[in-house]
């Protein structure tokens, strides 16, 4: 089925008293995962939003917000192995002022590295607020110990164009990461976060 033809399919699905993301997963063939230049874990931003909100969590000494960790707390919170993975759980991504970044490292490092939600380093001056909105178009493209990825790609009350766009970017910039290209796929589904997949075709 086309992208075009499975997104109209997905919106006949039972609907849900909440808004849902759409998902685009990819099964992979003929890779060893257990080589770890198969690996991914890369951060893309989308053509379009994700249409849905997201968490982003701020490392700074001189801003303030809810979602603003300072070095105090950042401090109390690396004390506490339960608190960090807390605060490691509920942001989806993560910056920080330059002077930060060595302490968040050494902190959080651990849990931040391997969920790839390394914080990224800000200049004094930088626009935040443009820096978090462009945050908030990005997704992670995870790859580990299964030959499957998944990712989100839009929501179900974007346009259905701005939803294929993004399908297909995130296609082609998952294509460009395998060694053999789509010999190594194996099959593409996209679905809403409670819906049964539909298989797609991409040219």
């Amino acid at each position: 089925m086309n992208i075009k033809d499975a997104i109209k399919e997905l919106r006949n699905s039972k609907k849900r008293n909440f808004k849902q993301s759409i998902d685009l997963i990819i099964t992979l063939k003929n890779i060893d995962l257990k080589k770890p230049e198969n690996k991914i874990l890369k951060q893309i931003a989308l053509p379009h939003k994700r249409g849905k909100d997201i968490k982003i969590g701020i490392f700074s000494d001189n801003l303030t917000g809810d979602n603003v960790i300072n070095s105090d707390t950042l401090n109390k919170i690396a004390k506490n192995k339960k608190e960090a993975k807390k605060l490691v759980r509920k942001y989806e991504f993560f910056i920080a002022e330059a002077q930060l970044m060595l302490t968040v490292g050494k902190t959080l490092g651990r849990y931040l590295g391997p969920l790839g939600k390394m914080p990224k380093p800000y200049p004094p001056k930088a626009n935040v607020d443009k820096i978090i909105e462009d945050l908030k178009k990005s997704i992670l493209i995870k790859l580990r110990d299964n030959p499957t990825i998944q990712c989100p790609v839009g929501s179900e009350d974007m346009k259905d164009e701005d939803v294929e766009d993004n399908i297909k970017f995130v296609f082609n910039q998952i294509l460009s990461m395998l060694p053999k290209k789509r010999a190594q796929i194996k099959n593409v589904y996209i679905k809403l976060t409670m819906s049964k997949p539909i298989k797609i075709d991409i040219k």
